[in-house]
């Protein structure tokens, strides 16, 4: 039987009319091409049925195209879907993912972490845990040691770091903006556990607006909660009991929301007429709450995505340039009004 010879990148090269160079570009996803050229070039890659030789690629260039992953917390909505979003991108943008899962964040594990990755030959690291206060000073220092570019997700601003976040304070302000237009005044608050940068930011957000609005002794208005129905539902209760004028609740994630609707039936109150409640994520069964839910959608996965895209810029970036600065830092969530804080019933 007759082999059929192997379509090659020269193959490619002449059937195009172009240079080899520009047919790696276009694998590369370079942007010095133009979209005509990259277009012809994809278009014969796929008519020639051109498979890449990755793993002699990496051999050659002493990378593996692999993205290194550090992750925590699958239970949770927002970790998840920033991995899932990481894993479409790469695989878009023609890397595997190596994933390793911490529970612990003190240096040792930490630095085993990212040696482990080095020792794989990773091209760059997503470290997309959540913004633990104690653990942010530790893992930008180890970074700065670092020859291939990290990027921190989900924790304040850096000096000479690139950091991706959603903007949890905006959404909390949307969220508290949206009660007071609906004609609520007395907005309490459950957040997710202090310990988190992301629950931080939405009690800040949550603060500033009641602050605005002239509400005193805000201290008893909050309770902190852990992310859990359950912590909702005695959220709600803690509030109740100590706040008698309360008539909304900015809850800092969907399932805790859910454990509030619980509660509230409990005392026999109406939603939204006599308590408005907002959450937030947008998680998939949101919609489907009795009564279904205001939220704002929190673009977790959009954010795994954009660390993939803003990682390959600077993996590819000329000496000099500025990759840090050089794109989208900050998504900014958006507000999804239902039933729950509809006082006027439209």
């Amino acid at each position: 039987m007759i082999r059929k010879a192997k379509i090659t990148i020269k193959d490619v090269a002449n059937t195009a009319g172009v240079s080899t160079q520009t047919v790696s570009r276009v694998l590369n996803n370079r942007p010095d091409v133009s979209p005509e050229t990259r277009e012809m070039v994809q278009k014969v890659i796929r008519e020639l049925g051109y498979a890449p030789n990755i793993i002699a690629r990496s051999l050659s260039s002493g990378k593996t195209n692999t993205i290194g992953v550090v992750g925590f917390g699958l239970e949770y909505y927002g970790p998840a879907k920033v991995l899932t979003g990481i894993e479409k991108k790469s695989a878009e943008y023609g890397y595997s993912v190596m994933l390793a899962l911490l529970d612990q964040f003190d240096r040792e594990h930490i630095e085993k972490v990212i040696t482990q990755f080095i020792a794989q030959q990773v091209t760059g690291i997503i470290w997309a845990i959540p913004g633990f206060t104690d653990s942010i000073e530790l893992v930008a220092s180890i970074a700065e040691s670092l020859e291939i570019p990290i990027i921190l997700l989900n924790r304040p601003p850096l000096k000479k770091r690139l950091v991706l976040s959603v903007d949890n304070r905006e959404g909390a302000r949307l969220a508290v903006k949206h009660l007071q237009d609906q004609g609520y005044r007395h907005i309490g608050m459950i957040s997710g556990p202090l310990s988190w940068w992301e629950a931080q930011e939405r009690l800040a957000g949550w603060r500033e607006m009641v602050e605005t609005a002239g509400i005193k002794n805000l201290d008893r208005m909050v309770y902190e909660g852990d992310w859990t129905v359950e912590s909702g539902d005695c959220g709600f209760e803690a509030l109740f009991a100590t706040n008698p004028d309360l008539d909304a609740i900015f809850v800092s994630n969907d399932q805790m929301s859910l454990g509030v609707i619980q509660a509230a039936r409990r005392h026999e109150l109406r939603i939204p007429e006599d308590l408005g409640i907002v959450g937030f994520d947008n998680v998939a069964e949101s919609k489907f709450y009795s009564p279904a839910l205001t939220t704002v959608h929190q673009p977790a996965r959009h954010l795994g995505g954009l660390a993939v895209v803003r990682l390959d810029q600077c993996i590819r970036h000329e000496p000099g340039e500025d990759c840090i600065n050089a794109g989208q830092n900050v998504v900014v969530p958006d507000l999804i009004v239902r039933r729950t804080s509809l006082r006027g019933g439209e």
